[in-house]
């Protein structure tokens, strides 16, 4: 149960909640049966391809579409029965959004924060806030049309924290950027995260979100295959890590060792280095590793490759939704 400022009964709750949410569009399901959680201080990476459903469901906690089944929730109220408070706690930045002519950066902000409601000293406090945080200080009187992407990219936030929100939804935030300012952009997102805010933010970009994020969702098709950290996920796949080893002498003897086993597969042998797949995570491979000094081989490399965010996210939605 709810109270007037969203807290639940529980004391520590999400203050992003997808439950069961469906939205169709005639017989395109865009989001089907969808559910996470997404608690303060937390990042949260949504992956998938273009279509996959991850704007649909934005937007729908964004309150500018209605599921067509389910609920949402942003800090405890529900996005079909409660908008007008969703939207005073919520920030949505698109992954585009429209300049003015003949309007500078303080300008710009001025008007989101009067849209919010923002008034006399609140309303400058806020907006010296968001262009110090975002470094657009020294800008303030420069025309937003003549700004390049990244410093356009550093207003749209800026527009979207104007009213201090407990939640921050980016949509491909870093898309067009270059290092300098993805890098820069990933610092604020991660200090955002610090302040205690809720972070839900789509990319294509993978390394960055798995840089920045403490859990990822996977969606394709609608659905949502996975949610975790990536190494949570990919214990669950059974994703198989890559695994290089060399031996002193001679390497036949450790070939036909490997060779028998069920967990390795795909192995190949070039002088003394050895290299094979093997299912299961550190704690196993440290057992591999003992049982193979244990068989008398002389061990001096062992390395595995870990798994990436793109290799997790190759596995998970390989085969899964047609």
């Amino acid at each position: 149960m709810n109270n007037e400022n969203g807290f639940h009964d529980n004391g520590h709750r999400p203050l992003i909640e997808l439950r069961r949410l469906h939205r169709y569009f005639g017989e395109t399901r865009a989001v089907e049966d969808m559910s996470f959680e997404v608690f303060p201080g937390e990042v949260f990476g949504y992956i998938g391809p273009n279509g996959a459903g991850k704007t649909t469901s934005m937007r729908i906690l964004a309150t500018l579409d209605e599921p067509t089944a389910g609920d949402a929730f942003v800090d405890g109220f529900s996005v079909i029965d409660d908008p007008d408070r969703v939207r005073r706690r919520l920030g949505f930045m698109p992954d585009y959004f429209g300049t003015y002519q003949n309007v500078n950066v303080r300008e710009y902000l001025d008007f989101f924060a009067r849209a919010y409601g923002l008034r006399g000293k609140e309303r400058n406090r806020s907006i010296d806030s968001v262009m110090e945080f975002t470094k657009l200080d020294r800008l303030a009187e420069k025309p937003i049309d003549g700004l390049s992407k990244g410093m356009k990219q550093r207003l749209c936030l800026g527009r979207t924290m104007i009213h201090d929100p407990a939640v921050l939804i980016l949509d491909e935030p870093a898309a067009g950027l270059d290092p300098r300012a993805r890098i820069e952009l990933r610092e604020m997102i991660a200090e955002l995260a610090q302040m205690g805010k809720a972070v839900l933010i789509s990319s294509h970009i993978l390394t960055e979100l798995a840089e920045i994020c403490d859990k990822v969702g996977i969606i394709e098709t609608g659905q949502l295959l996975a949610v975790g950290t990536v190494d949570e996920i990919s214990a669950q796949s059974q994703a198989k890590s890559r695994v290089r080893l060399r031996a002193l002498g001679d390497g036949q003897p450790l070939v036909d060792w490997l060779a028998r086993r069920d967990d390795i597969s795909e192995l190949t042998a070039e002088s003394e280095l050895l290299s094979f797949n093997h299912e299961g995570g550190q704690a196993e491979q440290a057992l591999l590793l003992r049982e193979i000094i244990g068989a008398g081989f002389e061990i001096v490399e062992f390395a595995s490759k870990t798994k990436s965010l793109e290799d997790v996210f190759l596995h998970v939605t390989e085969g899964r939704v047609q």
